[in-house]
Formats: C-alpha cells, structure tokens, sequence
C-alpha cells in the first residue's frame, strides 16, 4: 500500500477513534473518512483492533522521534515535553485516552497499547545508550524506569489529575530524578 493512502487510513481511525471511542470505530467509518473500500482496509488488517494497533506506532501523527540535544537532561526535558504534547494536544490526546480507556477491557486493544508503548520505549533507549556513552549515566542506571517516572508524572498530573503543566514541569521532573527532590 502506498504510504500517503496508509497514513490517510491511519489518520482516520485515529480521528474516529478520538471522536467517538473505540465502540464508534467501524472499519465502514474509517473507509468512509480514509476514502478507501473497506475490502482495502480488510485485506491489510484483519480486525479494526489490528487496524488500530498498526495505526497506534505507524500513524504520523504520533510519531515521535528521540532528541540528540547532547545531554542526557535536556534530551529528558525534551522527551518529557513529547509526552505533555501527546497527552495535552488534541487530537494526539483524545487518541492516547480512548485507546488507554478501551483497553482496559479488551485483551487484543491492549497488546496494541503495549506494542505502542514498546515502540516508543525502543526509540527512547537511544538517548540513554548516547548518555552512557558520555559518562552521564551509569550503567546500572534502568532507562524504563526512568522513562516510567517521568512519563507516569505527566500522565497523572494531567490525565488523571486534569490539572495544568506548568512551564518548568519538565525541567523540574528530570531535576527530581536526575538530582533528587530538592
């Protein structure tokens, strides 16, 4: 399939998924908005859970890239701050919450959101692997960890909690892991 029509198929069950949950997710509605046939969509994904699992890590319009800034702190404000965006920008955060809520109850949904959060994890390894290298990081130091604090801070902060980040959240948070609280 050509790149522009998958994403075009991504972006359309991703914006049907924020709009009317994972329940309103049809492989009809995605076919409709994506322009393609629905036996198009069927042949590629076998399921709309396959379809948003692939959609989930192959979408452009959650990709995420790892930051080279040179620094271990500023390539963690950096990746805090992508996390925020996914999480406080529609339509990125109307996607992450259905996803995460319909999950809870359906098995194939969450080995979606698993593969999405492995995909993410696999690309954010390089800025620890580049970190330890320049002798910012021992090589006990456990990088999920890591990233499981930070990104747990800004999910709870502004999921669960709803409240604000404010503009030095993500300094301070990597301030608190990699310094200690102060």
């Amino acid at each position: 399939m050509a790149p522009r029509k998958e994403q075009q198929i991504f972006r359309a069950t991703l914006e049907l998924l924020a709009g009317k949950g994972y329940e309103g997710l049809t492989v009809e509605g995605v076919a409709e908005r994506s322009g393609v046939n629905k036996t198009t969509i069927y042949r590629w994904w076998p399921s709309k859970a396959a379809l948003l699992a692939a959609a989930l890590v192959e979408a452009d319009l959650l990709a995420m890239e790892p930051p080279d800034t040179g620094s271990l702190r500023t390539d963690l404000e950096a990746l805090v701050q992508g996390v925020a965006a996914l999480l406080t920008r529609p339509p990125a955060a109307d996607v992450a919450v259905a996803a995460l809520g319909a999950a809870v109850h359906r098995p194939e949904l969450a080995a979606a959101t698993r593969r999405f959060f492995a995909d993410r994890f696999a690309r954010e390894e390089a800025v620890f692997d580049r970190a330890r290298r320049r002798g910012e990081l021992p090589a006990t130091a456990d990088p999920m960890l890591i990233m499981d604090l930070l990104a747990g801070a800004v999910w709870l902060r502004t999921v669960f909690r709803g409240l604000p980040l404010d503009d030095d959240f993500a300094a301070k948070a990597v301030s608190a892991i990699l310094d200690g609280p102060s």
